[in-house]
């Protein structure tokens, strides 16, 4: 199922670039991911393969990713979320604003997420 320890150098050095700059609503979604907060370990900026994700969770096989306006109807998001799929993941995406605004509510979708992959 791949991706764990496919590591590039590109993609390592974009990752160890952004967890040095978070944005705040990934701080903020870390606060709760982080240390078990939802019963499964999480990663943030890992590399996976040619990419990066924000946060994936290896135990289930989840990868989230917090997007901003940039990624409006993205065509690389898609192919993206295609490659994690065919490698297992699935990708569940937020919007910055859902973060700040509704953080419970995207809380609660990640956490029944986890619970239904949790025999997969």
């Amino acid at each position: 199922m791949g991706y764990r320890g496919e590591r590039t150098s590109p993609s390592t050095e974009v990752a160890r670039s952004l967890r040095r700059r978070m944005t705040p609503e990934e701080t903020l979604l870390w606060r709760h991911l982080r240390g078990r907060g939802l019963g499964v370990s999480f990663r943030r900026q890992e590399p996976m393969g040619r990419y990066v994700a924000d946060f994936v969770c290896y135990e289930r096989t989840l990868v989230i990713e917090l997007d901003g306006s940039q990624h409006l109807n993205s065509a690389a998001d898609r192919e993206r979320d295609t490659d994690m799929a065919a490698h297992g993941f699935q990708t569940l995406r937020f919007w910055n604003n859902e973060v700040r605004t509704n953080l419970t509510g995207v809380l609660e979708r990640i956490q029944q997420t986890l619970e239904a992959r949790r025999d997969q």
